[in-house]
């Protein structure tokens, strides 16, 4: 097997770096990747690599409702029986899912339109990417007769809505699951059959060589830090505006960056102004890989109060380029972030451990941080490297002499169901 078909429901964004790094890995393994994604991202792609990879992008829905519906007949015309079964399905997922019935029927549009895709292109597997839309899409596809799908799931939304989303059908139908951290797993098992436990793997999301061994520039003394995501209701910010209003008391000189955008911009922008913050609270809006890196590098920490997450990349990112971090101790962060080792860790939605934090991080000598940043380095790349994880990606596939999902040897040809369990 070396044709794959990495199939997402928006792709690139500007937080999926993650996944242009497993496929480049996958690619340097001598795989032929096919990328196909359901529609654009729909705004402007700050980051050239991003923009590099939206040409290289197939839009299944930009096929156009003639080629769209003519292959939904075409399939009900040519694979009768298959497309009967299929259609019995989506009707089922769709009436118990918040998406609705139609919504469901368009997924069994784009399915039918994908496995004919995916037979030209002579595709042996489907990868996706979160266990949403694309990944109905894959299992109904599967189920006309396409190729084996497996699939990564991430969280926070999958495990926001598991029994709308079916999750525990997709995790049954697939060849095997990923999980990017140990919760991640755990929160799987919970849904899916304890028969299917076996095909699910932890596979990390990675770092490539711009981050890994990066020469380490020493932590600034100025009293700065950064938070870098999509400005949402589930990353905090509020909360951080809120506890950046009381840190004036202690720390009045401090500095904080908030790099992304989204729905919150408008009130968080609106929060700093009533709370008088302007001159020390700034919102970047999206910004490149190399403006972010040059962020993160000009503070002293990394501050992510998050209230629900899989594993930020930009934690890793961080850890990578010498900076501890403050975040949240939920979902997978623990796996990666030891207090007072590497940063710290607060309960989420906390306001006062959140401040003590960020004082200690912002008074705390630079030797202390620099110290804290090699050791979180160290971590990062031990646990993240884009290149194992994707072998252990390769592994899970079928590719011989690949290690597996916990890093051992697997035999030349060796089953999906053969290999080990993350």
């Amino acid at each position: 097997m070396k044709v794959i078909a990495y199939v997402l429901p928006t792709y690139p964004m500007p937080s999926q770096t993650f996944i242009r790094r497993e496929i480049a890995a996958m690619e340097a393994r001598g795989w032929t990747v096919h990328r196909l994604a359901m529609r654009r991202f729909g705004r402007e792609l700050a980051e050239a690599a991003d923009r590099v990879e939206e040409g290289r992008t197939e839009y299944v829905l930009e096929a156009g409702p003639i080629a769209l519906v003519s292959a939904f007949w075409g399939e009900a015309l040519t694979r009768p029986r298959a497309w009967a079964r299929t259609m019995a399905t989506a009707a089922r997922m769709g009436r118990r899912s918040e998406k609705g019935l139609f919504r469901h029927l368009v997924y069994l549009v784009e399915a039918c339109y994908l496995r004919r895709r995916l037979a030209r292109c002579r595709a042996d597997h489907v990868h996706v990417h979160f266990g949403t839309n694309a990944a109905t899409v894959a299992m109904l596809c599967r189920l006309l007769g396409g190729p084996p799908y497996s699939m990564t799931i991430h969280g926070p939304e999958e495990f926001d809505a598991p029994g709308p989303l079916a999750l525990g059908e997709k995790v049954r139908h697939a060849a095997f699951v990923v999980a990017i951290s140990h919760f991640t797993r755990s929160q799987l098992l919970r849904w899916a059959s304890a028969a299917d436990w076996p095909r699910i793997h932890v596979v990390r999301c990675g770092l490539d060589e711009v981050f890994l061994g990066a020469p380490g520039t020493p932590v600034t003394a100025r009293p700065r830090l950064v938070s870098v995501g999509r400005l949402a209701e589930q990353k905090g910010q509020l909360l951080l505006v809120e506890a950046a209003a009381r840190l004036r008391e202690r720390v009045p000189d401090f500095e904080l960056i908030l790099v992304g955008d989204g729905p919150l911009r408008d009130e968080l922008e609106a929060r700093i102004a009533r709370l008088g913050l302007e001159d020390r609270v700034r919102i970047t809006g999206f910004l490149d890989n190399q403006a972010v890196r040059r962020e993160l590098e000009a503070a002293r920490a990394l501050v992510l109060p998050s209230f629900a997450e899989g594993l930020p990349v930009v934690i890793m990112e961080a850890l990578a380029l010498g900076r501890p971090v403050i975040a949240t101790f939920i979902a997978g962060v623990p796996e990666l972030v030891e207090p007072g080792q590497s940063g710290w860790l607060v309960p989420a939605g906390a306001v006062e451990p959140l401040i003590e934090a960020m004082a200690e991080a912002l008074t705390a000598d630079p030797r202390e941080l620099d110290a804290m940043g090699r050791a979180g380095a160290v971590r990062a790349s031990a646990q993240h490297d884009a290149a194992v994880e994707a072998a252990k990606l390769a592994a899970l596939l079928g590719e011989p002499d690949a290690d597996t999902a916990e890093g051992r040897p697997t035999r030349p040809g060796a089953s999906l169901q053969g290999a080990a369990a993350g």
